[in-house]
């Protein structure tokens, strides 16, 4: 079932999807992106296997009723399997994309020159998480304040 709804998921991206999708899939500094990813019952918006990696695109609907406590359990569930889960506002896609993009790609260098290999065939990495634990990071917001900082915590 999973593989289905991803490949509608891949027909019907959204513009702020669309719009990331067509740099990450020119590999950026080399790295693989996956779009709807499906993995277990979550469907990923892309991923990026090399940096276990989640990248989702949340729009409006993200703040709305049950949605942000259903985000926070899946976060947290994918960052149980080593997979870290960057949040990035569909705002930020369509206004900032070069910041998004050097975000993304910095949070790859990083976790490939520190992690070993991930294996998402259920089994937990040796070292590092716990269950329960988030890896959450929310995108650069493009704010009157003047540029964000993109310093990226480690895992």
């Amino acid at each position: 079932m999973g593989t289905e709804r991803a490949r509608g998921l891949r027909k019907n991206m959204t513009p702020p999807e669309r719009r990331l999708w067509n740099v990450l899939r020119l590999r950026p500094d080399g790295f693989k992106f996956r779009r709807q990813h499906p993995i277990d019952r979550y469907t990923l918006d892309f991923f990026c296997y090399e940096a276990a990696l989640c990248i989702e695109i949340d729009g409006s609907a993200h703040d709305l009723g049950h949605n942000p406590q259903r985000d926070f359990r899946r976060d947290a569930w994918l960052a149980a399997q080593g997979v870290k889960t960057l949040r990035i506002t569909a705002t930020d896609v369509r206004d900032n994309l070069e910041s998004v993009i050097a975000f993304i790609l910095e949070t790859c260098r990083q976790r490939t020159s520190h992690f070993p290999p991930l294996h998402l065939q259920g089994r937990r990495r040796s070292e590092g998480l716990t269950e329960g634990q988030c890896l959450n990071e929310r995108s650069p917001s493009t704010s009157s304040a003047g540029p964000p900082p993109l310093e990226i915590e480690g895992r």
